[in-house]
Order: structure tokens, then C-alpha cells, then sequence
């Protein structure tokens, strides 16, 4: 029989600590199987979140070994069950209870994003036509599950609390997968710029480090959203263009 320790921390918003479980470790097991045993076990108030298992839900996010993963696919055979094991909540949200956390914050925010704003049909059964490429360009964006690690290893999220004045890297590819519809027609550049936040993102590429679904958030979404802001709103040209005609450009 092989036992591994876990180190879960238990506590509310008013605080906690990391408390000791000890249980058997057997073949093919993922660390939300390990957990959920130690619920059955020795732990029956430990509150955890989850829903699918397999992740697609997003909903079991937590930070083992101090590196946001999704519990339900990180496997047991990739740790080290020779040394104790820390499962704590994503640091980027208030605690609610033990691992799970209030992540209300990013619905909200995903309310203030300007909506998909379709152009008119451009054929005669009033459909559209599109090219492929630019329809392949915003799939990629539309695998996120919402799990939101990327927002909790985010510093300007964790760290510095910028909640007021960044929308952080999931909402990011959400405006981009909008912005770079082949057929969306809505202008969202000045509140990327105002509102939104774009330019606290120093594109550190550790949103894309953890992201399950291995989407390519800082180079395929940040980034061309950040040189579509500075073209607008800071290329000395355009700048001139608009004072000249009163046009965006």
C-alpha cells in the first residue's frame, strides 16, 4: 500500500491553516480522486469545487504544490508522494470556504464587454461568407473553460489587485475572440485602452504557462489586441489622420 500526506489548508475569509491528511494512493488516481477520498475518510465538511471530472468544467481549480493546475487532471503518478502534497485555493479570489473560492468578480466583468455585433448578410439565402483562416483565428479562443487559473497566476490580478482596472487574461481572449470575428463589426479598442485595462499587462506569458486548454493567450490574443490599441490611440500618424478628419483609423 502506498500513502501520501496532504497538506490541505482549511479556513474562510476570516482566515486558516494547512491541516494534515494522510491516504492511500492507488493506480490511476488524480489528485481530486485523492482528495475526495480524504473527504470520505477524514474530512467530511472539507469543502472542494467541481462538476465534470474530466476537465471541461473549470471547476476544480486549486494550486498543488503551489502551481494552479485543474485537481481533476493532474495525475498522481507526475508528484513526488515522497514529500508532503499542498493543495490551497487559487490566490487571485477571496476564499469562501477550505479550496473553494468567490470568483463571482469575472461574470461581472465579462458583462461589461461589448457583445458579438454581427455585420448584415452578405448573401442571398441571408448568410454569410467568410474566409476559413479568419474563422480558424478565433477557435483556438473559444476552447477556454473558465477555469481561471490564468487570472490567478496574473500579478496584476494576485498581486497588485487591480480588479477596478483590469479585466485580466481570460477576458482578454473573450474581447479577442469577439474582436477578431470575421464578421463582428463592434468597436471595443478605447475601453481595452480605458476601461479594461490592456495596457497593465506586461505580457509575462505565465497566463499561457497554465492554461489546460494550452491556448495561446499572450502571443495569439494579448499581444495583437495591444498593437491594435497602440495603432489607434498611439501611432503619431493616425493621431494626425484624426485631427485632420475627425475619422478613426
Amino acid at each position: 500500500m502506498t500513502t501520501a500526506t496532504f497538506k490541505i489548508w482549511r479556513g474562510d475569509a476570516e482566515g486558516g491553516d494547512f491541516k494534515d491528511y494522510d491516504t492511500e494512493i492507488t493506480e490511476g488516481m488524480v489528485v481530486l480522486d485523492a482528495v475526495h477520498q480524504i473527504q470520505a475518510e477524514s474530512a467530511n465538511d472539507l469543502a472542494v469545487r467541481w462538476n465534470c471530472k474530466a476537465g471541461k468544467c473549470g471547476s476544480c481549480s486549486a494550486e498543488v504544490n503551489g502551481m494552479p493546475r485543474l485537481l481533476c487532471m493532474t495525475r498522481m503518478d507526475t508528484i513526488d508522494i515522497d514529500k508532503p502534497i499542498s493543495i490551497e485555493p487559487i490566490k487571485a479570489f477571496p476564499t469562501m470556504r477550505d479550496l473553494v473560492t468567490d470568483v463571482s468578480w469575472n461574470f461581472e466583468v465579462k458583462k461589461t464587454i461589448k457583445k458579438f455585433n454581427p455585420r448584415p448578410p452578405d448573401a442571398e439565402d441571408g448568410t454569410w461568407r467568410m474566409a476559413q483562416e479568419d474563422v480558424d483565428r478565433v477557435q483556438e479562443f473559444r476552447k477556454c473553460i473558465e477555469c481561471f487559473l490564468c487570472q490567478d497566476v496574473c500579478h496584476v490580478l494576485r498581486d497588485h489587485q487591480k480588479t477596478e482596472e483590469f479585466i485580466g487574461p481570460r477576458f482578454l481572449v473573450y474581447t479577442a475572440a469577439l474582436d477578431m470575428h470575421p464578421l463582428d463589426t463592434e468597436d471595443r479598442l478605447e475601453d481595452l485602452k480605458d476601461a479594461h485595462g490592456i495596457g497593465f499587462c506586461n505580457i509575462t506569458k505565465c497566463c499561457t504557462h497554465v492554461c489546460p486548454e494550452n491556448i495561446t493567450i499572450t502571443d495569439n490574443a494579448i499581444i495583437p489586441l495591444k498593437e491594435r490599441v497602440a495603432d489607434r490611440f498611439y501611432d503619431p500618424l493616425k493621431k494626425l489622420f484624426r485631427r485632420l478628419f475627425g475619422k478613426k483609423s
